[in-house]
């Protein structure tokens, strides 16, 4: 004879499986916000970074295209847990989405790197934009926010990638404010050196969030890069 699940033990799960899921569905929201700004930013940088010939925000533009990758990517693996995926496809995704991430900020370092040294070479001065500046602001304001959404939710259902994506947040964060200081010295003061040397700041905090994707890519595990210590290869 069968014996059935106490009636509190069934409430009890009932309970936990629709918690999950609501945690799940603030993930998706949260991520949707995420791409909406990461093209708006994207989209803002590039033109004008390209247009004034800075390298900072050239680096910023193609970092929040990057991370405009990763965050479908990401997506993708919540909307396929969220319509009951198996886990599988979860880990799949999440590993695609760190290989593509890594790859890219390691190339971007790369490009900021040699750009930042022509810029040097060339004496090219970048043209002040207030756009820019304003640019700069507003990603420290929003970044910092969208990291503890995503971490919350992340420790509340489990997921490394959604941890790493908190991560990228906040160092989205950092750059902008670094952005927004080499920014601030060229318009102010026309100091035109600032520009590619705040673009070489960036490389340092790209190249942490690229370890810590190729770790997440090698290992489907979250190294602790931003917290004060080494990757473990």
């Amino acid at each position: 004879m069968a014996h059935s699940l106490p009636e509190s033990q069934t409430t009890s799960s009932s309970s936990l499986l629709s918690a999950r899921h609501g945690q799940l569905r603030l993930g998706v929201n949260i991520e949707i916000v995420t791409i909406v700004w990461m093209v708006v930013e994207a989209g803002i940088a590039l033109s004008v970074g390209f247009a004034s010939r800075s390298v900072s925000l050239e680096g910023f533009g193609i970092d929040s295209i990057i991370e405009l990758i990763a965050g479908g990517m990401l997506l993708w693996r919540l909307l396929v847990e969220s319509r009951g995926g198996s886990q599988e496809r979860v880990e799949w995704a999440e590993r695609r989405a760190a290989w593509v991430t890594a790859l890219g900020l390691f190339a971007l370092a790369c490009y900021i790197v040699a750009d930042s040294g022509w810029t040097f070479l060339t004496r090219t001065h970048p043209v002040s934009s207030w756009w820019g500046v304003g640019l700069a602001l507003a990603a420290a304001i929003v970044m910092p926010l969208l990291w503890q959404g995503k971490l919350r939710v992340a420790k509340r259902i489990g997921s490394a990638a959604l941890k790493a994506d908190a991560m990228c947040s906040i160092t989205c964060a950092y750059m902008s404010v670094t952005l927004l200081v080499g920014l601030l010295l060229n318009h102010l003061f026309g100091w035109w050196w600032a520009d590619p040397l705040s673009a070489l700041v960036l490389v340092y905090f790209i190249v942490q969030e690229g370890r810590e994707a190729l770790h997440e890519a090698r290992t489907g595990e979250q190294c602790s890069c931003h917290e004060g210590e080494a990757c473990e290869d």
